[in-house]
């Protein structure tokens, strides 16, 4: 493989080397969904009443939009929460986790979107299928983190992780 290549692709933790990166992450990423529920819940009511209030003076006209508050809830949330630098929405914060790119592309907003989609694809399509699929990847990884190029890590060890391969990266030179 290139050298140049090489050096410039980040090297993905592996669970048999960093297993505190992947501690219980599966069942932190499925209370972080229900809190995320519960906050993506809140922000849809509040904007479906900010449309009702408009509907009314605009004599109904502003009821029409009222069928793209809960895609525009959800790709604004992820957008503004995955795609920040946190890398994490408010229950993944909650809950110690963070979204990593795997291919050495940088996370930003439409990746999270891009992320988020193929999440609600997949578990519409079937989400035990999914959370049994990261029960047999290495680094828990579900089939929209493959798709997508993604690693969910914990955020605290993964700081400590990468602080240490910076310094080994370092001296190696």
């Amino acid at each position: 493989m290139d050298q140049t290549y090489q050096n410039a692709r980040p090297v993905l933790p592996d669970p048999s080397t960093a297993p505190q990166l992947f501690e219980g992450v599966l069942t932190r990423r499925v209370i972080a969904f229900f809190i995320d529920l519960v906050v993506m819940g809140t922000l849809i009511l509040a904007f479906a009443f900010v449309g009702l209030i408009a509907g009314f003076l605009t004599f109904g006209l502003a009821w029409l939009a009222l069928v793209f508050v809960v895609p525009a809830t959800l790709v604004l949330y992820y957008g503004a929460t995955l795609g920040s630098p946190k890398r994490a929405t408010i229950g993944m914060q909650m809950m110690d986790i963070v979204l990593t790119p795997t291919r050495g592309q940088p996370l930003d907003g439409w990746m999270a979107i891009i992320h988020a989609a193929v999440f609600w694809l997949t578990t519409w399509i079937s989400w035990p299928l999914s959370l049994l699929f990261a029960l047999f990847t290495p680094r828990r990884q579900m089939i929209h983190d493959l798709v997508t190029g993604t690693l969910m890590v914990r955020r605290s060890p993964m700081v400590r992780h990468w602080r240490a391969h910076a310094a080994q990266s370092s001296s190696a030179y």
